[in-house]
């Protein structure tokens, strides 16, 4: 059940430039943006959230992301590369991982805040890939 936003276009274009909805949902209450960048063959998350949910926006670069319910075997995992202009939503309780291709540069915006270890005490870390 991968939620994927594939090639965001903008919904806006005249001599000055774009603006492009990387995110407008108001039902949501985004907590945290990070940019975080990683370099190509490294691994980030093998976890889960408890509560939290976030969105990551392809700035640059290319990953291949991988999400799984949490009570399922791995050989059950869906997965997707995303590059520029991609984003994925990661749901609470489902487990995730990312493995960058490319150098990238991403954005996540977080439902839950980072400050005072809320972030660790709401993760879950697993062996994924």
């Amino acid at each position: 059940m991968l939620h994927v936003t594939k090639n965001i276009k903008p919904e806006f274009t005249d001599a000055r430039g774009d603006i492009m909805p990387i995110f407008d949902d108001g039902a949501t209450n985004i907590r945290s943006v990070l940019i975080i960048t990683s370099k190509k063959g490294s691994v980030r998350a093998n976890h889960y959230h408890k509560e939290d949910s976030h969105y990551c926006y392809m700035v640059s670069g290319k990953m291949e992301y991988f999400e799984k319910a949490i009570d399922a075997d791995n050989s059950t995992a869906e997965s997707v590369v995303l590059e520029a202009g991609d984003m994925v939503y990661s749901p609470p309780l489902r487990v995730h991982a990312m493995r960058f291709l490319e150098d990238t540069t991403w954005i996540t915006l977080a439902t839950k805040s980072r400050k005072d270890g809320r972030y660790e005490e709401d993760t879950v870390r697993v062996k994924f890939i």
